[in-house]
């Protein structure tokens, strides 16, 4: 009874000043809701990218040209030795440890057909594309070998070349000029959307690279070589394995650097979350200014409340209560004010997630643990700066307290 008591004299302490009790919750109102909308931003922003590094290919490895370093100064990407066909079939034959490898080379070309012309990149692949990417097609199907040894003339389009060349018809089948060479659609992709670096993955022309890379670049090296490991575990021991061969077909010495790079989605997926984990620990330490503010408040407006109930102090004081019970008394009066305006706090914040998820269109996840935490830390702020205020209240003299007008 006692605890119960000494609960209803903290709400009617509360409920007796509505609006200065609004005003002392509102900064930790407004601390719990922006913790809450800051964390869920954050994670849904890292969710977002793991999702499109996903989208990109399970067991993916990328391997990349190395650079030239010329009297001190590194030359960048593609300035030095270049990666070639012979490259793949030496990964083709050695490999143990891969599942699937395609050449990749790249060039942008202007497409003409259908309903108008379009500017696209044009990536030159090899049959095994789709299975490294894991990227279905949506219609028609996909070149073979045989394409490839013959160099045809033959593409597969993304979604974005579809919506402004071929809105109203069904490209497969249809003639497409690219650049100035023809070529016929035999296959459209599954949308795939925005990738983890903001480029639109479905504005692209995919074909078989013998064709890109003798008929349209000009060049006998390939851009990239893009690699799917036999699984998710042995990525680490393919990514050295390929290192090893490439290294011996280009008669890299023991000691000296690579001249290409080989990458993993793990690297890159760890790269991005490192990334989205120092802006929600920024924007989370930003928010959490106003549970300390708020604190502040509490402690300013209890020792207010000191000040007003004096006299009232003495009473108790005087009727048997001791400093203990007094301490306690304004206590639980802080805690209650702070968890009262955490639990608005988590309501506020929620609903502020809700709307920022709608008007934006932008991924926000909830995280309970989060939650619980900033309501908790809310309760911390109530006891770390009431405690002063009810010190100071039990501490009092009770004689010179019923003196107190």
């Amino acid at each position: 009874m006692k605890w119960k008591n000494l609960l209803k004299v903290a709400f009617k302490s509360i409920i007796k000043n509505k609006m200065r009790t609004l005003l002392t919750m509102l900064g930790i109102i407004i601390g719990v809701a922006a913790v809450i909308v800051m964390v869920a931003i954050g994670k849904g922003a890292e969710k977002r990218i793991q999702d499109q590094i996903a989208s990109m290919g399970t067991n993916l490895i990328t391997i990349f040209p190395g650079s030239m370093q010329s009297r001190g100064v590194r030359m960048g990407p593609d300035s030095g030795v270049r990666l070639t066909l012979d490259d793949v079939e030496l990964l083709k034959k050695n490999a143990t440890l891969i599942q699937a490898v395609s050449p990749m080379v790249r060039t942008g070309a202007q497409l003409i057909g259908g309903s108008g012309n379009w500017n696209s990149s044009v990536w030159g692949v090899s049959e095994q594309y789709l299975e490294i990417r894991d990227w279905p097609l949506s219609s028609g199907e996909f070149f073979s070998s045989a394409d490839i040894r013959t160099q045809n003339k033959v593409c597969i389009i993304g979604q974005t070349i579809v919506k402004n060349l071929f809105a109203n018809d069904d490209p497969v089948g249809q003639q497409l000029r690219v650049g100035k060479i023809p070529f016929r659609i035999i296959g459209v992709l599954k949308e795939k959307g925005q990738g983890a670096f903001g480029q639109d993955q479905d504005d692209l022309l995919i074909a078989p690279y013998s064709t890109v890379l003798y008929r349209m670049s000009g060049h006998v090296h390939v851009n990239q070589i893009l690699v799917r490991a036999v699984s998710l575990e042995q990525m680490t021991q393919a990514q050295a394995e390929i290192t090893s061969i490439l290294r011996g077909a280009h008669k890299i010495a023991e000691g000296e650097d690579d001249d290409f790079t080989v990458r993993n989605q793990t690297d890159i997926a760890a790269t991005a979350e490192e990334t989205t984990q120092v802006l929600t620990i920024l924007l989370t330490s930003i928010a959490s200014i106003s549970l300390l503010v708020g604190g502040i408040g509490i402690m300013n407006i209890m020792l207010v409340s000191v000040t007003e109930r004096t006299h009232e102090i003495g009473i108790r004081m005087a009727i048997g209560a001791r400093s203990r019970d007094i301490l306690v008394q304004f206590l639980i009066e802080a805690i209650v004010l702070s968890l009262s305006g955490g639990l608005i706090g988590v309501l506020l914040g929620f609903l502020a997630t809700w709307i920022v998820g709608l008007v934006t269109d932008w991924n926000t996840v909830i995280v309970p643990a989060n939650v619980l935490l900033s309501f908790g830390f809310a309760g911390a702020v109530g006891v770390f700066f009431g405690y002063y205020p009810a010190r100071k209240a039990a501490a009092l003299n009770p004689i010179e307290a019923l003196r107190y007008e």
